[in-house]
């Protein structure tokens, strides 16, 4: 399905996305399914997985090395001074804590408004990262994307050319996800 075919409104294009004929082997070409274990067909295949994941217990609440790496494979890169505060100083400090408060185990589907809602330690962390010099929205949703994957996935202008520009992003995948008792959820998770 080309873009200019979607329709416009948000659930609506997700849906169509989701449920096109071509989606599986869209999805099977992106993460090199038909190809020699490790040799994905695409760098943005290894984000989650990559070091073992960013929401593994171990380092779920603190940025590592692995993670600057991670964001790279969708193509933005922090800046030495923003990755060394996230790394050694006080952003960092800053983000541990209001990563301690969210979920790393839940699913968006699961989540409540309140989970999501401005003033909530998710809203308050991609502030925190979209604030820092060099960083921007696009960086801090796929830093926060690789911390909790489940919970607040990876919106950048390739998404947002596909889905649109809801006014708040969270929210309306939140409330697609969770309509007609989750259709689109079940759907998704036939797709993975």
């Amino acid at each position: 399905m080309s873009l200019p075919d979607l329709p416009h409104p948000f659930a609506e294009r997700l849906h169509a996305l989701v449920t096109d004929a071509g989606s599986v082997a869209d999805l099977r070409r992106y993460f090199g399914m038909d190809r020699p274990p490790g040799a994905a067909a695409f760098t943005g295949a290894r984000f989650e997985a990559s070091g073992g994941g960013g929401d593994r217990p171990a380092v779920a609440d603190t940025v590592t090395a692995e993670d600057l790496v991670a964001v790279q494979t969708l193509s933005v890169t922090v800046p030495a001074a923003a990755a060394l505060d996230l790394l050694e100083g006080h952003a960092g400090t800053q983000l541990s804590t209001l990563l301690r408060a969210i979920p790393r185990d839940m699913d968006m589907a699961d989540a409540t408004d309140s989970d999501l809602a401005p003033g909530s330690p998710a809203h308050r962390a991609w502030h925190l990262l979209r604030d820092q010099p060099g960083i921007g929205w696009v960086t801090a949703g796929k830093l926060l994307a690789r911390k909790r994957p489940r919970l607040l996935p990876v919106y950048d202008r390739v998404v947002r050319c596909a889905v649109g520009r809801p006014r708040s992003f969270w929210h309306a995948l939140h409330s697609t996800l969770r309509a007609d008792d989750c259709a689109l959820q079940r759907e998704l998770l036939i797709l993975r």
